[in-house]
């Protein structure tokens, strides 16, 4: 490699990592080796995320995945937004990788949803995306038990991710 183009690399680098573009952050968002579709549909509460521009200043937030006729999934987001109810649909697709879901609500545009962390019974769970931005802790229930919460943290640090980051969503 010459040095011109070395240095031309390391601008481009720099500039992408000023303008935000890439993440420094690594985590380990790996989803879940196995995942029962079927017992994963249904509403789920959303206990805490961190923050992104398409759900800012959103509480009683929640997502109910069911399945359509093609196999695809709707997606529906619903919360309270400056006291009024806000409502997004979406579309997901399955992968041939257990836990990843492609996720999306504008048009041919779909991101990771990655299932990295699912008790049991399906009652709570850690879902990420296919960088380090964006992590939600949901549970099929307005509230999270303090065990339930303390093994979704652990998982997430385990992983790489800044809980410090975390907003807790106002749920009723």
């Amino acid at each position: 490699m010459s040095s011109v183009a070395l240095r031309r690399g390391i601008l481009v680098t720099s500039l992408a990592l000023a303008a935000g573009c890439v993440s420094v952050l690594k985590v380990d968002n790996a989803p879940v080796a196995a995942l029962d579709l079927n017992r994963y549909l249904g509403e789920w509460y959303e206990i805490a995320r961190f923050d992104h521009s398409f759900e800012r200043g959103v509480e009683q937030a929640k997502a109910n995945y069911t399945q359509n006729a093609d196999g695809t999934i709707k997606v529906v987001n619903s919360g309270i937004k400056d006291g009024k109810p806000k409502t997004s649909v979406g579309k997901g697709k399955t992968t041939d990788t257990p836990g990843l879901l492609r996720v999306s609500f504008f048009g041919p545009f779909y991101a990771d949803y990655r299932v990295m962390l699912i008790d049991e019974d399906y009652t709570y769970a850690l879902v990420g995306s296919g960088g380090a931005d964006y992590i939600w802790l949901l549970s099929r229930t307005p509230g999270l038990s303090e065990t339930a919460k303390s093994e979704l943290l652990a998982e997430a640090r385990r992983r790489g991710y800044d809980t410090d980051k975390l907003i807790w969503v106002e749920q009723k």
